[in-house]
């Protein structure tokens, strides 16, 4: 019965957190809510008119939304920037802030759902895919399998999560047995919904730009680079707007990670590069469209040499240690890899790689007004979320907000 006296007053103090605030506080939420309505009108449209209201063609079925859905499973698994150090290392000033990771975790995965069900011409039918209504086709399917392991890490990281927050909620140390082996359980289970992910693109034969063993680790250091990027705005701006206290040195450590998976992506795109030029097949075309175009069509090439500028330079800004510490090139460099990583993944993934198709016709895709306002919304619902959950965790973190239950 304490347990449960102890669980009712977490929900209704949570309640009463996010549901208190300042001016700039409810702005935020305002912005956010107005994205999110925005982005529900819009989706009521497509779902009205069907994908071709989208700019989606038989030609490239594979777009904007699924570019998103790519990018931000890579988000997800940025909480293994923070765990290695902290539980592997033992590096106790980063320990405290492992939690933001994970809260970053859940979020993506909210986000990654929603995209993929909005890029369903009929998600009501989803319902094919849960076992024991439907079939899941395990273990033939990789789209089954990139379905187990996204779930399965969202499902993980909300036990770690909700464990945590309820342990110190109630005045108690998380048990170094219950949660030790969770935590440690989060890294392959990261590495892998971002493995599986990758596999899902180069176990198809009939598109060659993705049919590549090297597709997994540019996927794992990308993702390394983009997710971490959000957690050291996060920490200075917690750090100044709360009693939070993370050390510089913790975020100089992840910004220090960053460059050394900032370093490994561009080596692995630059053979990539250097494989589809020195030999010079067939294949070489969808490297063409990616980079020169193909005759008048160049509507991605802008894009992608703006996507490799922005990775050099923060790639720079993060390896030298001088403008690493120093907060404006620190999150200029964040800023610059989070816009990098994201044309990277999503445009410069998905399009390159149906353009031209299987039957050599090109298709000029550029997202429609309705998904960019898809897009905008499902961002808000992720924003949103993880605003919320941030908002009651600092106070349990900081000891703020604790049960009135007695133990």
């Amino acid at each position: 019965m304490k347990t449960l006296g102890h669980f009712v007053g977490f929900v209704q103090g949570s309640l009463q957190i996010v549901l208190r605030g300042g001016k700039l506080y409810w702005s935020w939420i305002a912005f956010l809510l107005c994205l999110i309505v925005l982005g529900a009108f819009a989706w009521a449209k497509q779902m009205q008119e069907g994908l071709i209201a989208t700019n989606m063609r038989d030609q490239v079925s594979w777009a904007f939304y699924i570019g998103n859905f790519t990018f931000l499973v890579g988000v997800a698994a940025a909480a293994v920037m923070l765990v290695i150090p902290a539980y592997i290392y033992n590096w106790k000033p980063i320990k405290e802030v492992v939690i933001l990771g994970e809260l970053l975790a859940i979020a993506s995965i909210a986000m990654c759902g929603l995209f993929v069900t909005v890029d369903v011409g009929h998600p009501e039918r989803l319902w094919h895919l849960i076992p024991g209504i439907g079939r899941l086709n395990l273990p033939r399917s990789m789209l089954a399998w990139d379905v187990m392991v996204v779930n399965g890490y969202f499902a993980l990281n909300f036990v770690i999560v909700t464990y945590l927050l309820f342990a110190l909620f109630r005045g108690k140390h998380p048990s170094k047995k219950i949660f030790l082996p969770l935590v440690l359980l989060s890294i392959p289970a990261a590495v892998a919904i971002h493995t599986v992910t990758a596999f899902l693109y180069s176990g198809i034969p009939a598109r060659p730009f993705w049919n590549d063993a090297v597709l997994v680790p540019r996927f794992l250091a990308s993702a390394f680079c983009s997710g971490p990027a959000v957690l050291l705005v996060l920490m200075q701006i917690l750090r100044k707007l709360t009693r939070f206290e993370i050390s510089d040195e913790a975020i100089w450590k992840v910004a220090e990670l960053m460059a050394y998976a900032m370093a490994l992506n561009l080596l692995l795109l630059g053979a990539e590069v250097f494989k589809e030029v020195y030999s010079n097949t067939e294949h070489l075309i969808h490297m063409r469209y990616m980079f020169v175009g193909i005759g008048d069509q160049t509507a991605i090439v802008p894009w992608m040499w703006t996507s490799v500028t922005m990775s050099i330079i923060a790639f720079v800004l993060f390896l030298v240690p001088k403008t690493r510490r120093n907060p404006w090139t620190l999150n200029l460099g964040c800023a610059l890899i989070w816009s990098g990583v994201y044309l990277e993944k999503g445009m410069g993934l998905v399009i390159p790689g149906l353009t031209p198709d299987t039957l050599g016709e090109i298709y000029e895709y550029s997202p429609s007004r309705t998904e960019y306002l898809v897009a905008a919304g499902v961002f808000a619902v992720g924003f949103l979320l993880f605003t919320l959950m941030v908002k009651v965790a600092t106070p349990i973190m900081l000891g703020e907000f604790k049960s009135r239950v007695s133990a």
